[in-house]
């Protein structure tokens, strides 16, 4: 029996196309490797430096106690005492820049209101988070994923909306996870934000980490409002397998 005849395939593989997709592969595995070493470090001063500066400030403490009545030394012990405190508090601040631990042991939800508030207090403007009811479990990379939005969004917000008001809604329909981050500040400008300029790079990296887990990431003008803009994260809750990895995330 002869062979049959080669015939070649009617649309040849696309160079380009898998290129592009091994680029976004390998971004996707950078920025979850990323993400798991900022939290290792978090983790790292947490256990090292925290517990460190925690023991300092009890052996002051109770030399403190032992100090003949010397107002210079009691002074100084006063000094070394607020320097104790303030150290502890960058490391704090340092730790929660890293890695939020609220997401991991409190959940989605009580991350998301802890940053709001914050972010509102710190900026002196109304800032509110409409979340959902229902308790939902999140693969580690999608609750990330949310959480980066936010940060996001809100830095933008504070270097270039000049806004009043933020409105954070999280949704969850059952199928899609959505994250809108949204402000009533000056709007959009008119260059689009994939653009190469070095203002757009955390949204080019905020919607590759999107396409990795199988979702998408838009920015427009804020629906129903005559000005403001809304950043949009929209996640499947069955995504491909690199974005079903890891522990799960709970909400509070």
């Amino acid at each position: 029996m002869s062979a049959a005849p080669f015939s070649p395939p009617d649309h040849p593989p696309d160079p380009l196309a898998a290129r592009t997709a091994d680029l976004s592969e390998l971004l996707g595995h950078v920025t979850t490797a990323w993400d798991d070493q900022r939290r290792l470090m978090a983790r790292q001063l947490h256990d090292s430096l925290g517990s460190s500066m925690t023991a300092l400030t009890m052996h002051l403490a109770l030399l403190t106690r032992q100090l003949p009545d010397d107002a210079a030394l009691r002074d100084r012990s006063a000094q070394m005492k607020k320097l104790l405190t303030t150290i502890i508090d960058t490391n704090r601040d340092l730790q929660l820049a890293l890695w939020n631990d609220k997401l991991e042991f409190l959940g989605i939800k009580a991350a998301i209101s802890e940053l709001v508030a914050e972010f509102g207090a710190a900026h002196q403007l109304s800032a509110h988070a409409s979340l959902p009811e229902q308790d939902h479990s999140y693969p580690r990379l999608q609750g990330v994923a949310l959480l980066r939005c936010l940060e996001e969004g809100l830095r933008n917000i504070a270097a270039h909306a000049r806004a009043s008001a933020v409105e954070v809604i999280l949704d969850d329909d059952g199928e899609h996870i959505m994250l809108t981050v949204r402000d009533n500040g000056v709007g959009m400008a008119a260059v689009p934000p994939w653009g190469g300029s070095a203002l757009h790079h955390g949204l080019r990296a905020l919607r590759e980490r999107a396409a990795y887990l199988g979702g998408r990431l838009s920015v427009g003008p804020a629906p129903h409002a005559p000005h403001g803009t809304a950043l949009t994260l929209t996640l499947p809750h069955a995504g491909p397998a690199t974005g079903c990895a890891g522990s799960a995330v709970s909400a509070a």
